[in-house]
């Protein structure tokens, strides 16, 4: 009769870790809102639901998506601006303020589980920030303590760039400038509190940046006889994600933190781009996506060799491709989701559907680099008032940029702000692109491989076209 007692105990304990496990499993979409043409916050979580998404990270705390959150069982995650950290982390007012604000109105009924305090504050310049994250954190969660929500994990995304080093995986080490004053402490948090740390990672930036050492498959999770042993460690890995994960594991575990649980806050491999950027396309995207839902919600766990049968839970980046995000062409083309709806490939986030039952997509055509010339053009309907002031940007930036354009220059003709733009745009971004500088200028760029002094007045023609249309 006594080991019964015992035996119940036992059995119970395995269930509730199983379920736990399950739990933990479920995967989630991050619900970027940087578009002008996305669909409204209820469309928008029916659609999370038809991808069989678990939850849902919100990168603020916007009272329309949390309202439509209440009738959906959907995780939450939500996010403190990046520029409140600063007087947050000196106010405990303006944390009461803020949770009172944005938390209290919603939750229980929105299952709000993670407040995220700042996103990716470490790769930014501004060292204020970065030395009032973890005070602002400590303040946002004594704020959730004293109104009563002590099941809301506090955390902060980081991106992989925290790291000093990170290969062989084993050499994980963070940035020696944020190691003493910003992360042993935000370790520290998070081990007592008993949250994660939050990583944003994506193997499409470290291939993209070397893909004649690092080979596709092994970015795409999808390599059957590429391998790479960690000589440090022994351990073998069969994927650049698991390198990179348990490169952040090692640098923990160097400053005393081995067993801090990660959480995958963002990852996603982008379905298009600029001309210039390899290995953006759909099958790719499809690819990358489909293999790490089946790693990461494989039973039982698999995790990483580092930490082999550990749950990583994680939110794909992102619901929609965002027309508005910044940068080069690939920041816009993250999402699951067109903003009509549509998928832009099936998935299914639960895993249940295998990876080879899914219908074959279109060999791609760009995953060697483009080798011909690029200019930097107006876009087709192009604000004018908006041009010219991106024509002065670009011809401010000095290096006799505009020269050539100038009353008199060797291109001043045809006189067209159109045409001069479209100078102007190639001539900086020719000098800019080599430390980062892209063809956007807030949307009003796009990147060609017709030379534009050989086709300006069909450029003309087509612009003017659509200028009478709209």
């Amino acid at each position: 009769m006594g080991s019964l007692p015992l035996l119940l105990l036992l059995s119970l304990s395995l269930l509730i870790s199983l379920s736990s496990a399950e739990l933990s499993q479920k995967l989630g979409v991050c619900y970027g809102q940087l578009g002008n043409n996305l669909p409204q916050p209820s469309t928008s979580l029916h659609l999370l639901k038809t991808l069989k998404a678990s939850r849902v990270k919100l990168y603020d705390a916007n009272p329309q998506i949390l309202n439509a959150l209440k009738s959906t069982d959907l995780q939450v995650s939500i996010m403190v601006p990046n520029e409140l950290l600063a007087n947050i982390s000196a106010n405990q007012t303006l944390a009461d303020h803020w949770v009172r604000t944005n938390v209290s109105p919603f939750y229980p009924q929105v299952k709000i589980q993670y407040l995220l305090v700042g996103n990716e504050i470490l790769s930014s310049t501004d060292n204020v920030t970065h030395l009032s994250l973890v005070p602002a954190m400590r303040r946002i969660r004594f704020s959730l303590k004293s109104l009563g929500f002590k099941k809301i994990k506090v955390g902060t995304p980081l991106a992989m760039d925290v790291l000093q080093s990170s290969f062989p995986p084993s050499n994980g080490t963070f940035r020696s400038e944020f190691s003493g004053p910003v992360v042993e402490p935000l370790l520290r948090f998070l081990n007592r509190t008993k949250s994660f740390f939050f990583l944003d990672v994506y193997t499409f930036f470290p291939w993209a940046s070397d893909p004649e050492n690092i080979k596709l498959g092994y970015a795409l999770l999808k390599a059957k006889n590429v391998t790479y042993t960690d000589p440090g460690t022994g351990l073998t890995y069969h994927n650049l994600l698991d390198q990179m994960l348990d490169a952040v594991i090692f640098a923990m575990k160097r400053l005393g933190y081995p067993d801090l649980r990660l959480f995958i806050a963002e990852t996603g491999w982008p379905n298009g781009g600029d001309i210039d950027q390899i290995g953006a396309n759909t099958y790719n995207a499809a690819t990358y996506n489909r293999h790490v839902v089946k790693k990461l919600t494989a039973k039982p766990p698999v995790g990483t060799p580092a930490r082999p049968g550990k749950v990583i839970p994680a939110f794909f980046f992102a619901l929609y491709n965002e027309n508005q995000k910044p940068g080069p062409g690939t920041e816009r083309h993250f999402g699951l989701l067109y903003p009509n709806g549509s998928n832009v490939y099936p998935i299914d986030l639960s895993g249940k559907t295998r990876v080879r039952e899914y219908e074959p997509l279109p060999i791609p055509s760009n995953n060697e680099p483009y080798k011909g010339k690029i200019w930097c053009v107006v876009a087709k309907g192009a604000n004018l008032t908006e041009l010219g002031s991106a024509l002065a940007y670009a011809c401010g930036q000095g290096n006799g940029t505009c020269d050539p354009i100038q009353p008199g220059g060797k291109c001043f003709k045809p006189d067209s702000l159109v045409w001069h733009a479209s100078y102007a745009f190639s001539s900086y971004w020719a000098q800019s692109r080599k430390v980062g500088g892209s063809c956007f200028f807030n949307g009003l760029a796009v990147q060609t491989t017709k030379d534009p002094s050989e086709y300006n007045y069909q450029l003309l023609f087509i612009f003017q076209a659509s200028i009478k249309k709209s």
